[in-house]
């Protein structure tokens, strides 16, 4: 696929350039790409250069990729299959749109894990996505750059977009975004619309932004998060003036200090005990100390808290997530939709199920099989309980954990506000920098490649935003485990608090540049 790119981008420059139809400027804007795509895989189709707008709108020269697995009419969406190889929506997805209407110019579509199932970007038909981070501190060698919004997140980190969206079902904006070094959110479920997304599980997908600094996420926001009449799982306008209403009485409490920086006197920043597991390396817990003093430096108050449910969340996660894809992935039959594979002269022809074999054994990758697999037997009669219900009620105690230890009520849901909780969470957002990809290929299908999620399902499950932000410390002071690869730091906030959480995210953006 990267020689696919590269070939694309040489004939738009050879086609519109002799006939004059591109400039000098946008012919080597396609030689730039596919100079960069070629080391780094990120996109999977590239889009002519759009006219420039003629209003002043408020997303006027941005260039944006999109995600795979999101609708555009403009360009195939694939979903990183080949059960969709060639497949072009009739419509744009919602977000599309809105990001089109604003002023912004889509450039293309990046790579993913097939159907956004994975945490490294290595289960995709147009092969993996290489991390385009160069360490200056150790020889080069090849990185994932996390999945499943991989592509999004290395071609920010690449300088090939000014941002990109992605989406998120169990941690795959916040992961790459931790990888490569660049910013991520995740917002709250429901606040930005799924219409024109293709589900993976219902319940848990958001489509969040990656950029390279968190004020171009919010100016990407507060465009895209809008109430959405075709999207069911769109949040209800009353449900969203509540909770901007309660949000915006603690924003004003916050004031500017002398220098210009943000005070955070009053706000109070809780410490999961919970998210430091033993799986947890050396180099991270450096970085993410300096943030918290750094943030108790400007006047935040800092409180330990305790999730008691979150050992249980990696595994409910799972068992959820393959069910709801295992439901999703049934339309993909090789007849109506899907490619269409012609079973063996030796299969029964009338027996349905062959043909719908035939197709899903060919055209899906293992890891999509495998948890189609995991999901059918979880909703069976016999496991029904033991399994699906079980983790039903796990969630549940996790949304139990967060709406007891926030401050903000939760109005997506039955909770009551604690005045002596946190405002936001703070954690490490990925156990471990970048895997390199010869142990990702090899581990991706083993338990090590989940367990990459354990810091990222929890807000997830509980459909709260959550913001990964780089907070590289210096090399030298982060401990043996230390590899020169960039570390990110997860700020988690109540549901709605969107706001928020970027607000801190930038606080600690700007407190990191000043050091």
């Amino acid at each position: 696929m990267r020689a696919d790119v590269v070939r694309k981008c040489t004939d738009v420059c050879r086609t519109h350039f002799v006939s004059r139809k591109i400039s000098t400027e946008a012919c080597k804007w396609y030689q730039a790409i596919a100079e960069k795509n070629a080391v780094v895989n990120a996109f999977v189709h590239v889009t002519n250069v759009p006219k420039p707008s003629k209003a002043a709108l408020p997303l006027s020269g941005l260039s944006i990729a999109i995600k795979d697995n999101i609708a555009t009419k403009s360009s195939p969406t694939t979903c990183s299959s080949a059960m969709l190889k060639d497949f072009v929506s009739p419509f744009d997805a919602t977000v599309v749109k809105l990001l089109q209407d604003s002023g912004a110019d889509i450039i293309g579509k990046t790579n993913c894990d097939e159907f956004g199932m994975g945490s490294l970007n290595v289960h995709s038909v147009h092969g993996p996505v290489i991390n385009p981070f160069t360490p200056s501190t150790v020889t080069f060698e090849q990185r994932s750059a996390g999945g499943s919004s991989g592509g999004s997140a290395a071609a920010v980190a690449a300088g090939m977009c000014s941002a990109a969206l992605g989406t998120d079902t169990g941690g795959s904006i916040r992961l790459p975004a931790s990888y490569c070094g660049v910013a991520g959110l995740k917002p709250s479920y429901g606040l930005i619309s799924r219409w024109g997304v293709v589900s993976f599980a219902d319940s848990l997908d958001c489509v969040g932004i990656l950029a390279k600094t968190i004020p171009e996420i919010r100016r990407i926001f507060d465009t895209i998060s809008v109430y959405d009449m075709k999207d069911t799982t769109a949040a209800t306008p009353e449900v969203r003036e509540q909770a901007s209403r309660e949000l915006q009485k603690r924003l004003k409490t916050w004031p500017t200090s002398e220098s210009g920086l943000l005070s955070l006197e009053g706000l109070r920043v809780g410490i999961p005990q919970e998210y430091f597991p033993l799986e947890l390396s050396s180099a991270v817990i450096t970085p993410v100390r300096q943030v918290i003093s750094a943030l108790k430096d400007r006047g935040a108050k800092i409180i330990p808290v305790s999730l008691p449910s979150t050992s249980y969340a990696l595994s409910a996660y799972y068992v959820l997530a393959s069910a709801e894809a295992s439901s999703n992935m049934a339309r993909y039959d090789g007849v109506q939709y899907g490619m269409h594979i012609r079973p063996p002269p030796s299969s029964d022809l009338t027996k349905t199920s062959k043909i719908y074999a035939a197709a899903r054994s060919v055209a899906f990758g293992q890891e999509v099989q495998k948890r189609i697999l995991l999901g059918t037997y979880a909703l069976s009669a016999d496991a029904f309980d033991n399994y699906f219900l079980q983790a039903q009620r796990v969630r549940q105690l996790v949304k139990d954990d967060f709406n007891r230890i926030f401050r903000m009520q939760n109005f997506s849901g039955p909770s009551e506000a604690n005045q002596d909780g946190a405002d936001v969470l703070i954690h490490p957002s990925a156990i471990r920098t970048a895997p390199p990809l010869t142990s990702a290929n090899r581990d991706n299908s083993g338990l090590d490649a989940y367990v990459q999620d354990v810091l990222t399902v929890p807000a997830s499950l509980a459909g709260l935003p959550a913001l990964s932000v780089p907070s590289r410390a210096s090399s030298e002071q982060n401990g043996v485990d230390d590899d020169g690869w960039p570390i990110g730091v997860s700020v988690v906030g109540q549901w709605g608090s969107d706001e928020m959480v970027m607000r801190v995210g930038e606080a600690i953006e700007t407190l990191l540049a000043t050091k």
